[in-house]
């Protein structure tokens, strides 16, 4: 209960005590939109980094070197917990969105530098969503911002060990902009959160990040079902995990 507890008043007081960089940050993306991202990017890169450290995770990373580093990306990943976002985010080397769900949005604070950070809040009970989703993500691509998704639509609350079924739209901005797609299996996150949520237990959890897929270079069939073959990848990363 006590890590529980100060991870918590971390956070609240973390969301205050940084509204002035808050206002910083705003007023400097008037006129250095890039230097006011990568200060965004960095400063909640900190944040969730303590987070992490406070719950108790002991996190074990593969694969970062297959991250693209000269063109944004479309990050696609299983999802197991809430934790899943703060134990990524930090291995993130450039600027890169996240798609949240649509209450994290009704979260003070946080809700702004999410927004800061290209998050894009979606309500999964509106199709018109998903499809303001793929716009957005598209924009943001060509604009040189990665998009994390988690393509399963939900935490998966089955077996751990099964990547639950990739729905086809989460795929589709790559498609359309041609980004290299980085599948990445996330292993741990829920026997530290869910498995009793709201109290935390310390864990081991891993990410592992495989080798970008590039579609020009698929076949027609898994161009044609791609969200099947990205699903295929995330699953082999979670079987040697």
């Amino acid at each position: 209960m006590l890590r529980s507890i100060v991870t918590v008043l971390f956070v609240a007081f973390y969301l205050i005590l940084s509204t002035p960089l808050m206002l910083y940050v705003t007023v400097l993306r008037c006129f250095n939109k890039e230097k006011a991202d990568r200060i965004s990017l960095h400063n909640v890169c900190w944040a969730f980094g303590w987070v992490n450290r406070l719950a108790g995770m002991k996190i074990e990373k593969e694969g970062i070197e297959n991250i693209p580093k000269d063109t944004a990306c479309l990050f696609v990943a299983n999802h197991q917990s809430i934790l899943d976002v703060t134990v990524t985010y930090p291995m993130m080397i450039d600027r890169t969105g996240f798609i949240a769900k649509d209450n994290l949005k009704k979260v003070p604070l946080l809700n702004i530098w999410m927004s800061k950070l290209y998050c894009f809040f979606l309500d999964r009970k509106s199709k018109r969503a998903g499809l303001d989703m793929i716009l957005y993500s598209i924009e943001k691509i060509k604009e040189g911002i990665s998009i994390f998704i988690f393509p399963e639509g939900t935490r998966n609350r089955d077996n751990l060990n099964e990547v639950a079924e990739f729905k086809s739209g989460a795929v589709k901005m790559a498609s359309k902009t041609g980004c290299p797609i980085v599948p990445v299996a996330i292993k741990g996150t829920r026997p530290v959160l869910e498995d009793h949520f709201p109290f935390l237990k310390k864990g081991n959890v891993k990410v592992k990040f495989g080798e970008p897929i590039i579609i020009d270079e698929l076949d027609e069939e898994n161009k044609k079902h791609l969200a099947d073959y990205c699903h295929e990848k995330v699953q082999r990363l979670l079987d040697t995990m």
